[in-house]
């Protein structure tokens, strides 16, 4: 059934992780639908990819990137974009989206989703780049909120406020992640139940949730943990005001089996009742800071921020 943009509401899905291939293959889980990193199999086309057409023929599929830049000063990578347009043509996607950052500069990749000034400028900078983005592609891209670590002095929007207008602008849609917003608000010092309020929530076409490990004085978006009390409380307001989204669990390190990863996002369930309290869970601390999601299925020591 056709929702947002005229998208479907694919349900409850799950991050593909190379690691449960093999169980998704063999046992076709009850899981709605499977969200992959594009940059693991646009340049591919040996076992992933061949993986990933097995697995699309039998799943909604939705291509999820970390390295189109659309903040980036660099011109926009049309090899990149010519490659990303040829998997979509193969994988059908239900859509693309990618993360309101840039990733560096003067063609090198930092392999990082890093921050923009949130002001005029960069508003009138990123609403081009993503309509050139979605005319190369034929479709809306659904842009993600991105975690944060520091912000800067000449930003003159809020995060939200920026989102808005920039759907406005151009057309596309919104990946809410919940994570990040918990994750941002801590660092930055913002109410995040304000940015949830702030959203257009008739664009919310996607949610994440995840883990993040608190350092403290600071959060770091690791994806590698049990979601947390906080971020299911924001995403159960985020819900209620943006529902019929797609909602997916991302979990990028420590992964679990297959049926403990599946079992964490069936919480969203609870949740999605306004009146579930929920139940309190310890808050994990670890001393080595890690970061989170790989973008090579097989050097897994690489990842990215997400």
């Amino acid at each position: 059934m056709a929702t947002k943009l005229g998208l479907p509401n694919l349900g409850l899905g799950l991050g593909l992780r190379s690691q449960h291939f093999e169980h998704i293959l063999k046992k076709k889980p009850a899981v709605d639908w499977f969200e992959v990193i594009s940059e693991n199999f646009m340049d591919s086309h040996g076992m992933p990819r061949y993986i990933l057409q097995q697995i699309a023929e039998q799943y909604p599929v939705v291509m999820h990137g970390v390295s189109l830049s659309i903040g980036s000063t660099d011109p926009l990578n049309l090899d990149y974009l010519k490659n990303l347009k040829q998997l979509a043509s193969e994988v059908k996607p239900a859509w693309i989206s990618d993360h309101l950052c840039w990733t560096g500069v003067l063609t090198t990749n930092s392999h990082d989703l890093l921050p923009l000034p949130l002001n005029e400028d960069s508003l009138k900078h990123v609403c081009n780049r993503i309509r050139q983005v979605q005319d190369y592609l034929e479709r809306p891209l659904i842009v993600e909120n991105p975690s944060t670590y520091a912000s800067f002095n000449n930003s003159t929007l809020s995060e939200w406020e920026f989102l808005r207008i920039m759907t406005e602008e151009t057309g596309c849609g919104l990946l809410l992640d919940v994570n990040n917003v918990y994750v941002s608000s801590f660092n930055n010092d913002f109410d995040p139940l304000e940015y949830i309020n702030g959203i257009p929530h008739d664009r919310v076409v996607q949610m994440h949730l995840a883990g993040h490990q608190n350092c403290g004085n600071y959060i770091i978006d690791t994806h590698d943990r049990e979601v947390t009390h906080q971020v299911w409380k924001l995403f159960q307001q985020a819900y209620q005001l943006s529902g019929e989204a797609s909602i997916l669990l991302e979990w990028d390190g420590n992964i679990p089996h297959f049926d403990v990863y599946h079992s964490e996002l069936l919480k969203s369930k609870q949740y999605m009742d306004a009146t579930f309290a929920g139940i309190q869970t310890k808050v994990l601390s670890l001393d080595k800071e890690q970061v989170s999601n790989p973008l090579n299925l097989f050097a897994m020591n690489k990842f990215y921020r997400h």
